[in-house]
């Protein structure tokens, strides 16, 4: 890439907002799979827009970059999934793409393979290890989602939308260090723009 272009990108975008797949030439599912993780965790860092860099597939056999082929077949399932609003093309070899507001992550619909694939905790221990405050908004936010869907007796449905509320966000949040007040700030921005 041209220096003098990675220089306004970086400048546009800042450097933790650009993922460039390009440089480590990873495989289709390496790439979608990187892709995925990190516009989530950017998605929970409500960021509005990134950048990202698939290369064009000059030296990919047949001149196809199978990067940039997996990427694009990702973002429609992501849009979906309410990670992404939007995306464009910035270059022959990148990607503009806005992603969506948390709350458009907890509201999207589930889909039958989504559920297979992402089954809840078998045991609702899960939420016991987390801090007083992060399970209080954790409630807030399961609560708020079920009234929202119409659901009168809420305490019946709490502890599993309290699960499934969880594993949503919490895929999303980097591990490690200060994860529990990343996840417990993702949730008062899902509550914050639920209000809006």
């Amino acid at each position: 890439m041209h220096p003098v272009l990675k220089a306004f990108d970086e400048a546009e975008f800042g450097q933790k907002n650009v993922l460039n797949l390009r440089e480590s030439l990873p495989t289709a599912a390496d790439a979608r799979f990187r892709a995925e993780s990190w516009l989530r965790e950017r998605q929970v860092s409500r960021v509005g827009e990134v950048l990202l860099i698939t290369g064009r597939g000059n030296q990919s056999p047949g001149g196809v970059s199978v990067v940039r082929a997996a990427v694009l077949a990702l973002l429609p399932g992501l849009r979906r999934r309410g990670v992404v609003a939007e995306w464009r093309e910035h270059t022959p070899g990148s990607f503009v793409v806005r992603l969506a507001p948390i709350a458009s992550m907890l509201e999207a619909p589930r889909r039958r393979r989504d559920r297979e694939s992402k089954a809840l905790p078998a045991d609702p221990e899960a939420l016991a290890a987390l801090d007083g405050t992060t399970l209080s908004l954790l409630r807030r936010l399961a609560s708020r989602t079920l009234e929202g869907l119409g659901v009168r007796e809420t305490e019946k449905f709490l502890e599993a939308e309290m699960l499934s509320q969880f594993n949503t966000l919490a895929a999303a949040v980097t591990a490690g260090e200060g994860s529990e007040m990343r996840l417990r700030q993702a949730i008062s921005d899902a509550l914050e723009q639920m209000d809006e």
